[in-house]
């Protein structure tokens, strides 16, 4: 360990990993080092069933009524890929699809007006949902047209919609669209946090919506994918991408020290040193370096049945507007299941989460668990979410942010690419990378 690299990046969380993978690929010296003995940091993926009872410091032990605990692969941080997304592109650009196979979720819903309905596939889908009434489908299904034809570049597209001095309140108001097709649009198919968005320029919306409708169409029924066996699959993929280039990993190493010395940072553990130009690492390494913003509180399901009225999907994305349940966040919910080989034939986790508004977290997820039926087993947590103090650009010493409520990757691949360029000095632009995965049957 006591040699100098051009970069060390502490954990191997998901978002460490994929970096570590394209400074390797890139040809820089890397050094990788995890106090934990496993990949995936706050983002592992659990198995078998008793490490999951281990990790929330549980006495028992699973009952035989849930299975096989060796059939289990339980994420932490359950997120999923869409289809035409950066992140999809990163795996395709970088090669790590070769170790990965995927998925696809069966099915996007929204939760509104105290019911459960599927996001509208397309304009022939928005005729025919009862998500909305007769002519507020039609007023929809044109939007629809307008917004996958929309170009920020061909002013011809715009139809009287500047992408740059238009809001997308405007937007909304310009095709008749009541407040709750805008809540769902906003919310479960340009995934916004929160209601800021409308009283922004119109382009990066429109460009939300063309994302999740081109992500649908690469393999239809829903945008989202999923890796076999779990999320844990991602970031040891990135490490075999980074190994493969020379890069160097040491599991179950304590960090004791980082600091900054002639232009260098140095990482300490124990009496061995390393140097490098600049150091990578999660929340969790740098306590005076981070602040926290906030809290999510999760909750990990068992159930031995699909979530009730989403036509027994077998793996499903619901998303819970946050005005439907007089809330300021969304509440998220994922399902998994065998078929995506992360539990035992017949039994399904569903996982809720949210961004914590009270004193009482666990009570905040309820309008969420409610949709879930009959629950076998459930593990509760709350997470501090941190931000970093500083970019980095002077220390050296560059950060990522926690990650949020959110069961989809979007936002953590706009940290992805925002830290590719503070480290760099470079874009990483995906939007060039054709995307085309075979899908695991």
């Amino acid at each position: 360990m006591n040699e100098e690299y051009d970069y060390i990046v502490l954990g191997t969380g998901l978002k460490e990993c994929i970096l570590s993978g394209l400074l390797s690929v890139k040809r820089k010296k890397v050094l990788q080092i995890d106090r934990n003995n496993y990949y995936g940091g706050d983002c592992a993926s659990l198995h078998p069933l008793g490490k999951l009872y281990e990790f929330f410091t549980r006495s028992d032990v699973p009952e035989e009524s849930l299975g096989k605990p060796k059939d289990y692969n339980v994420d932490l941080i359950p997120k999923f890929l869409m289809a035409h997304g950066s992140l999809v592109k990163l795996l395709v650009h970088t090669g790590v699809t070769k170790y990965l196979n995927f998925k696809q979720i069966d099915g996007s819903y929204v939760y509104t007006g105290g019911y459960i309905y599927k996001v509208p596939a397309d304009e022939r889908e928005a005729l025919s949902s009862s998500l909305m009434g007769i002519f507020e489908k039609r007023r929809f299904r044109s939007f629809l047209i307008f917004a996958l034809n929309y170009d920020c570049e061909n002013p011809s597209t715009w139809q009287g919609c500047d992408p740059v001095n238009t809001t997308m309140k405007e937007v909304f108001e310009h095709w008749g669209l009541s407040n709750d097709t805008a809540e769902f649009t906003g919310h479960a198919i340009a995934l916004y946090l929160d209601d800021g968005y409308k009283e922004k320029p119109c382009g990066d919306a429109i460009r939300r919506i063309k994302l999740y409708y081109d992500s649908l169409s690469r393999y239809g029924k829903s945008p989202y994918l999923y890796p076999v066996y779990g999320l844990g699959e991602l970031p040891q993929s990135f490490a075999r991408l980074s190994a493969v280039w020379g890069g160097t990993f040491i599991l179950n190493k304590t960090v004791t020290s980082v600091t900054s010395e002639n232009g260098m940072v140095a990482v300490t553990s124990g009496e061995e040193t390393a140097k490098a130009k600049a150091v990578i690492g999660d929340p969790s390494y740098f306590p005076d370096k981070v602040k926290a913003v906030g809290e999510v509180v999760r909750c990990i399901c068992i159930l031995s049945h699909p979530i009730p009225n989403t036509y027994d999907n077998q793996s499903c994305q619901l998303i819970i507007p946050q005005k439907q349940v007089n809330r300021n966040s969304d509440i998220y919910v994922c399902c998994v299941s065998y078929t995506n080989n992360v539990t035992p034939k017949g039994k399904y986790l569903a996982i809720v989460s949210t961004t914590v508004e009270t004193s009482n977290p666990e009570q905040e997820l309820e309008p969420g668990l409610k949709l879930l039926g009959k629950i076998d087993e459930k593990f509760l947590s709350i997470s501090n979410v941190y931000q970093p103090l500083d970019d980095g650009t002077d220390s050296k010493i560059f950060i990522s942010k926690s990650y949020d409520a959110t069961t989809h990757f979007e936002t953590t691949c706009e940290d992805i690419m925002a830290m590719y360029k503070r480290i760099t000095g470079e874009d990483f632009d995906p939007s060039s990378i054709n995307v085309n995965l075979d899908m695991d049957e």
